[in-house]
Protein backbone atom coordinates (compact mmCIF):
# COMPACT_ATOMS: atom_id res chain seq x y z
CA UNK A 1 0.00 0.00 0.00
CA UNK A 2 1.15 3.33 -0.73
CA UNK A 3 1.85 6.38 1.31
CA UNK A 4 -1.26 8.22 -0.40
CA UNK A 5 -3.40 5.23 -0.47
CA UNK A 6 -2.75 4.68 4.02
CA UNK A 7 -3.23 8.19 5.05
CA UNK A 8 -6.54 8.60 3.08
CA UNK A 9 -8.16 4.98 3.92
CA UNK A 10 -6.66 5.66 7.72
CA UNK A 11 -8.11 9.27 7.96
CA UNK A 12 -11.53 7.50 7.60
CA UNK A 13 -10.97 5.78 11.07
CA UNK A 14 -11.75 7.22 13.75
CA UNK A 15 -8.57 7.62 16.17
CA UNK A 16 -7.73 9.50 19.25
CA UNK A 17 -5.00 11.46 20.33
CA UNK A 18 -4.06 11.31 24.46
CA UNK A 19 -0.61 12.90 23.95
CA UNK A 20 -0.91 16.21 22.36
CA UNK A 21 0.02 19.76 23.54
CA UNK A 22 -2.39 22.51 22.20
CA UNK A 23 0.61 24.86 21.99
CA UNK A 24 2.19 22.83 19.51
CA UNK A 25 -0.45 22.69 17.09
CA UNK A 26 0.04 26.12 15.92
CA UNK A 27 1.14 27.46 12.33
CA UNK A 28 4.10 28.94 11.56
CA UNK A 29 2.20 31.93 10.00
CA UNK A 30 0.12 32.03 13.12
CA UNK A 31 3.75 31.93 15.14
CA UNK A 32 4.98 34.38 12.81
CA UNK A 33 1.79 36.97 13.73
CA UNK A 34 2.19 36.71 17.27
CA UNK A 35 5.62 36.90 17.66
CA UNK A 36 6.33 39.73 14.87
CA UNK A 37 3.70 41.91 16.96
CA UNK A 38 6.12 41.51 20.60
CA UNK A 39 9.46 41.27 18.99
CA UNK A 40 10.78 43.10 15.81
CA UNK A 41 13.38 40.37 15.06
CA UNK A 42 10.73 37.92 14.39
CA UNK A 43 9.04 40.27 11.58
CA UNK A 44 11.43 38.82 9.40
CA UNK A 45 9.45 35.08 8.59
CA UNK A 46 12.97 33.57 7.75
CA UNK A 47 13.78 34.53 11.73
CA UNK A 48 10.38 32.62 12.64
CA UNK A 49 11.59 29.25 10.53
CA UNK A 50 15.11 29.20 11.69
CA UNK A 51 13.06 29.20 15.57
CA UNK A 52 12.58 25.44 14.61
CA UNK A 53 16.01 24.64 14.34
CA UNK A 54 16.82 23.00 17.33
CA UNK A 55 18.80 20.38 18.47
CA UNK A 56 17.49 19.59 21.74
CA UNK A 57 14.86 18.79 24.64
CA UNK A 58 15.96 22.17 26.64
CA UNK A 59 16.43 23.93 23.26
CA UNK A 60 12.86 22.83 21.81
CA UNK A 61 11.69 23.79 25.28
CA UNK A 62 13.47 27.03 25.31
CA UNK A 63 11.52 27.84 22.00
CA UNK A 64 8.16 26.67 23.13
CA UNK A 65 8.41 29.25 26.24
CA UNK A 66 9.21 31.58 23.95
CA UNK A 67 6.63 31.41 21.61
CA UNK A 68 4.27 31.42 24.91
CA UNK A 69 5.42 34.46 25.81
CA UNK A 70 3.86 36.29 23.05
CA UNK A 71 0.73 35.38 23.77
CA UNK A 72 -1.12 38.58 24.85
CA UNK A 73 -5.37 38.61 24.83
CA UNK A 74 -7.75 35.94 24.25
CA UNK A 75 -8.02 36.25 20.54
CA UNK A 76 -4.37 34.89 20.30
CA UNK A 77 -5.81 31.74 21.91
CA UNK A 78 -9.05 31.81 19.58
CA UNK A 79 -6.83 31.82 16.49
CA UNK A 80 -4.69 29.18 18.26
CA UNK A 81 -8.27 26.81 18.06
CA UNK A 82 -8.46 27.91 14.46
CA UNK A 83 -5.31 25.50 13.86
CA UNK A 84 -6.01 22.80 16.15
CA UNK A 85 -9.63 22.25 14.30
CA UNK A 86 -8.34 21.12 11.00
CA UNK A 87 -5.45 19.26 12.35
CA UNK A 88 -7.89 16.95 14.11
CA UNK A 89 -9.84 17.00 11.20
CA UNK A 90 -7.21 16.25 8.79
CA UNK A 91 -6.09 13.00 10.78
CA UNK A 92 -9.18 11.56 11.87
CA UNK A 93 -8.61 12.61 15.17
CA UNK A 94 -12.61 12.28 17.03
CA UNK A 95 -11.41 12.39 20.68
CA UNK A 96 -8.14 14.57 21.78
CA UNK A 97 -7.33 14.98 25.78
CA UNK A 98 -4.84 17.87 24.93
CA UNK A 99 -2.33 19.80 27.74
CA UNK A 100 -2.91 22.90 28.12
CA UNK A 101 0.21 24.71 30.24
CA UNK A 102 -0.79 28.01 31.61
CA UNK A 103 2.35 28.72 33.82
CA UNK A 104 3.83 30.72 31.07
CA UNK A 105 0.78 32.98 30.12
CA UNK A 106 -0.41 34.02 33.84
CA UNK A 107 3.85 35.22 34.47
CA UNK A 108 3.06 37.29 31.64
CA UNK A 109 -0.86 38.70 33.26
CA UNK A 110 -3.17 36.78 31.39
CA UNK A 111 -5.62 35.23 34.11
CA UNK A 112 -6.23 31.52 33.62
CA UNK A 113 -10.14 32.08 33.92
CA UNK A 114 -9.73 33.86 30.98
CA UNK A 115 -7.75 31.47 28.65
CA UNK A 116 -10.12 28.65 29.85
CA UNK A 117 -13.15 30.47 29.00
CA UNK A 118 -11.81 30.71 25.44
CA UNK A 119 -10.84 26.91 25.38
CA UNK A 120 -14.15 26.08 26.40
CA UNK A 121 -16.35 27.99 24.27
CA UNK A 122 -13.95 26.93 21.25
CA UNK A 123 -14.26 23.27 22.44
CA UNK A 124 -18.27 23.19 22.38
CA UNK A 125 -18.23 25.07 19.39
CA UNK A 126 -16.34 22.44 17.51
CA UNK A 127 -18.65 19.89 19.86
CA UNK A 128 -21.65 21.04 18.18
CA UNK A 129 -20.10 21.74 14.45
CA UNK A 130 -17.63 18.74 14.05
CA UNK A 131 -18.91 16.24 16.56
CA UNK A 132 -15.08 16.13 18.00
CA UNK A 133 -14.41 15.76 21.55
CA UNK A 134 -11.58 17.85 23.02
CA UNK A 135 -10.88 17.65 27.01
CA UNK A 136 -8.04 19.40 28.55
CA UNK A 137 -5.18 18.12 30.71
CA UNK A 138 -3.60 20.89 32.89
CA UNK A 139 0.28 20.83 32.76
CA UNK A 140 1.37 21.60 36.04
CA UNK A 141 4.94 21.61 34.90
CA UNK A 142 8.20 20.77 36.19
CA UNK A 143 10.30 23.83 34.53
CA UNK A 144 8.18 26.42 37.50
CA UNK A 145 8.72 24.76 40.43
CA UNK A 146 5.95 23.15 43.03
CA UNK A 147 4.15 26.35 44.06
CA UNK A 148 3.63 27.30 40.70
CA UNK A 149 2.01 23.56 39.89
CA UNK A 150 -0.16 24.07 42.97
CA UNK A 151 -1.44 27.12 41.48
CA UNK A 152 -2.21 25.42 38.21
CA UNK A 153 -4.42 23.00 40.23
CA UNK A 154 -6.22 25.02 42.72
CA UNK A 155 -6.89 27.58 39.03
CA UNK A 156 -8.03 23.90 37.46
CA UNK A 157 -10.00 22.67 40.71
CA UNK A 158 -11.63 26.33 40.59
CA UNK A 159 -12.99 26.12 37.22
CA UNK A 160 -15.18 23.18 38.01
CA UNK A 161 -15.51 22.06 34.04
CA UNK A 162 -16.35 18.62 33.12
CA UNK A 163 -13.70 20.11 30.03
CA UNK A 164 -10.88 19.96 32.15
CA UNK A 165 -10.56 16.24 33.32
CA UNK A 166 -6.96 16.14 34.80
CA UNK A 167 -3.48 17.17 35.31
CA UNK A 168 -0.04 15.99 34.16
CA UNK A 169 3.19 16.78 34.86
CA UNK A 170 5.67 17.74 31.98
CA UNK A 171 8.73 19.93 31.71
CA UNK A 172 12.36 18.61 31.36
CA UNK A 173 12.25 15.50 33.79
CA UNK A 174 15.85 15.97 34.51
CA UNK A 175 15.27 19.23 36.52
CA UNK A 176 11.70 18.40 38.05
CA UNK A 177 12.07 14.80 39.78
CA UNK A 178 8.67 13.49 39.65
CA UNK A 179 8.43 12.47 43.56
CA UNK A 180 9.15 16.41 44.39
CA UNK A 181 4.84 16.53 43.00
CA UNK A 182 3.48 14.37 45.34
CA UNK A 183 0.99 17.02 47.21
CA UNK A 184 -0.15 17.85 43.85
CA UNK A 185 -1.12 15.01 42.72
CA UNK A 186 -2.33 13.78 46.15
CA UNK A 187 -4.90 16.83 45.77
CA UNK A 188 -5.80 16.46 42.56
CA UNK A 189 -6.67 12.71 43.30
CA UNK A 190 -8.97 14.04 45.60
CA UNK A 191 -10.56 16.18 43.34
CA UNK A 192 -11.38 13.55 41.05
CA UNK A 193 -8.76 14.83 39.05
CA UNK A 194 -6.86 12.15 36.26
CA UNK A 195 -3.18 12.41 36.59
CA UNK A 196 -0.44 11.49 33.75
CA UNK A 197 3.12 12.09 33.58
CA UNK A 198 6.04 12.78 31.34
CA UNK A 199 8.50 9.62 32.38
CA UNK A 200 11.27 7.82 30.85
CA UNK A 201 11.44 10.34 27.84
CA UNK A 202 15.09 11.50 28.46
CA UNK A 203 15.71 9.72 32.34
CA UNK A 204 16.04 6.28 33.33
CA UNK A 205 13.28 4.12 34.35
CA UNK A 206 13.25 5.36 37.92
CA UNK A 207 11.87 8.44 36.91
CA UNK A 208 8.28 5.93 35.79
CA UNK A 209 9.11 3.95 38.78
CA UNK A 210 8.69 7.09 40.86
CA UNK A 211 5.37 8.69 38.89
CA UNK A 212 3.65 5.47 40.01
CA UNK A 213 4.48 5.79 43.33
CA UNK A 214 4.18 9.24 44.04
CA UNK A 215 1.80 10.22 41.75
CA UNK A 216 -0.49 7.89 41.29
CA UNK A 217 -0.29 8.17 37.41
CA UNK A 218 -2.76 6.52 35.38
CA UNK A 219 -1.12 6.71 32.03
CA UNK A 220 3.08 7.64 31.24
CA UNK A 221 3.93 9.87 29.05
CA UNK A 222 6.68 8.87 27.13
CA UNK A 223 7.68 5.66 28.75
CA UNK A 224 10.59 4.46 26.71
CA UNK A 225 13.22 3.80 29.18
CA UNK A 226 10.93 1.11 30.87
CA UNK A 227 12.34 -1.36 27.94
CA UNK A 228 15.84 -1.50 29.72
CA UNK A 229 13.43 -2.46 33.13
CA UNK A 230 12.51 -6.09 32.85
CA UNK A 231 10.69 -5.35 36.48
CA UNK A 232 8.72 -2.38 35.12
CA UNK A 233 8.21 -3.93 31.68
CA UNK A 234 6.27 -6.69 33.64
CA UNK A 235 4.47 -3.86 36.45
CA UNK A 236 3.06 -2.04 33.22
CA UNK A 237 1.31 -5.35 31.72
CA UNK A 238 0.22 -6.70 34.71
CA UNK A 239 -1.12 -3.30 35.74
CA UNK A 240 -2.30 -2.31 32.43
CA UNK A 241 -0.53 1.39 32.74
CA UNK A 242 -0.76 2.39 28.87
CA UNK A 243 2.18 4.02 27.62
CA UNK A 244 1.82 7.43 25.40
CA UNK A 245 4.43 6.38 23.21
CA UNK A 246 5.53 9.73 20.54
CA UNK A 247 7.90 8.32 18.30
CA UNK A 248 9.48 10.84 16.07
CA UNK A 249 9.16 13.38 19.28
CA UNK A 250 11.13 10.56 20.70
CA UNK A 251 14.20 10.57 17.83
CA UNK A 252 14.29 13.97 18.36
CA UNK A 253 14.90 13.88 22.00
CA UNK A 254 17.74 11.79 21.37
CA UNK A 255 17.46 10.61 24.80
CA UNK A 256 17.36 6.52 23.80
CA UNK A 257 16.96 6.50 20.33
CA UNK A 258 18.71 8.12 17.35
CA UNK A 259 16.69 6.45 14.34
CA UNK A 260 12.84 5.62 14.37
CA UNK A 261 13.94 2.00 12.82
CA UNK A 262 15.18 1.62 16.80
CA UNK A 263 12.11 2.96 18.69
CA UNK A 264 11.03 0.06 21.24
CA UNK A 265 7.29 0.59 20.51
CA UNK A 266 7.01 -2.99 19.02
CA UNK A 267 8.91 -4.79 21.47
CA UNK A 268 6.22 -3.02 24.47
CA UNK A 269 3.63 -4.29 21.94
CA UNK A 270 4.83 -7.63 21.31
CA UNK A 271 5.26 -8.12 25.52
CA UNK A 272 1.89 -7.31 26.07
CA UNK A 273 2.23 -3.36 27.37
CA UNK A 274 -0.37 -1.09 26.55
CA UNK A 275 1.20 1.45 23.80
CA UNK A 276 -0.70 4.14 22.10
CA UNK A 277 0.66 6.78 19.44
CA UNK A 278 0.79 10.13 19.71
CA UNK A 279 2.52 12.83 18.13
CA UNK A 280 3.77 15.26 21.25
CA UNK A 281 3.91 18.53 18.91
CA UNK A 282 3.22 18.40 15.91
CA UNK A 283 3.96 21.33 14.52
CA UNK A 284 7.67 21.51 16.14
CA UNK A 285 8.77 18.42 15.06
CA UNK A 286 7.00 18.73 11.73
CA UNK A 287 4.35 15.25 12.16
CA UNK A 288 1.17 14.57 12.38
CA UNK A 289 -0.97 11.17 13.33
CA UNK A 290 -1.12 10.35 10.28
CA UNK A 291 2.47 10.53 9.57
CA UNK A 292 3.43 8.22 12.65
CA UNK A 293 0.86 5.21 11.84
CA UNK A 294 2.54 5.49 8.22
CA UNK A 295 6.11 5.04 10.22
CA UNK A 296 4.74 2.44 12.40
CA UNK A 297 3.78 0.35 9.10
CA UNK A 298 6.60 1.15 6.87
CA UNK A 299 9.72 1.55 9.31
CA UNK A 300 8.52 -0.40 12.48
CA UNK A 301 6.78 -3.45 9.95
CA UNK A 302 3.58 -2.84 11.98
CA UNK A 303 1.02 -5.19 10.56
CA UNK A 304 -2.79 -3.56 9.75
CA UNK A 305 -4.54 -5.50 12.28
CA UNK A 306 -1.32 -4.59 14.88
CA UNK A 307 -2.15 -0.80 13.44
CA UNK A 308 -6.08 -1.23 13.96
CA UNK A 309 -5.58 -3.01 17.84
CA UNK A 310 -2.85 0.54 18.71
CA UNK A 311 -5.83 2.56 17.68
CA UNK A 312 -8.61 0.70 19.83
CA UNK A 313 -5.71 0.44 22.70
CA UNK A 314 -6.18 4.58 22.05
CA UNK A 315 -9.53 5.09 22.68
CA UNK A 316 -9.29 2.13 25.77
CA UNK A 317 -6.55 4.14 27.45
CA UNK A 318 -8.40 7.60 27.30
CA UNK A 319 -10.22 8.91 29.82
CA UNK A 320 -13.73 8.73 27.77
CA UNK A 321 -16.88 7.09 29.57
CA UNK A 322 -16.93 3.29 28.80
CA UNK A 323 -20.08 2.70 27.03
CA UNK A 324 -18.54 5.68 24.43
CA UNK A 325 -15.23 3.66 24.07
CA UNK A 326 -17.36 0.43 22.66
CA UNK A 327 -19.13 2.74 20.36
CA UNK A 328 -16.20 3.81 18.11
CA UNK A 329 -14.75 0.46 18.80
CA UNK A 330 -17.70 -0.94 17.50
CA UNK A 331 -17.31 1.71 14.81
CA UNK A 332 -13.65 0.99 13.82
CA UNK A 333 -14.60 -2.40 13.21
CA UNK A 334 -17.12 -1.69 11.14
CA UNK A 335 -14.85 0.65 9.12
CA UNK A 336 -11.77 -1.32 8.91
CA UNK A 337 -13.71 -4.30 7.64
CA UNK A 338 -14.95 -1.95 4.64
CA UNK A 339 -11.31 -0.13 3.70
CA UNK A 340 -8.61 -2.34 4.86
CA UNK A 341 -10.41 -6.04 3.94
CA UNK A 342 -7.93 -6.46 1.64
CA UNK A 343 -4.85 -5.12 3.17
CA UNK A 344 -2.83 -7.44 6.43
Amino acid sequence: MNKTTFKYLLSKIPKTEIHLHSEALISRETVFNILSRKYPKYQDFNEVEKLFDYKSLSEFIEVFLLIQSAFEKDSDFEQLFKNILPYLKRNGIVHAELFFSPSNFTRNGIEFENMIKVFLKEIELIKNKENIDIKIIIDVSRTFGIENAMRNLDAAIKCKSSDIIGIGLGGDEKKGPAKDYESVFKKAKEHGLHRVVHAGEDVDSYSIWDAIKYLEAERIGHGISAINDKELMVYLKEKKIPLEICPTSNVFTKGYIKEIEEHPIKKFYQKNVIVTLNTDDPVFFNVELLDEYWNLYTKLKFSMNDIKNIIINGFNSSFMSEEKKKEYIKEINILWSKYFKNYN
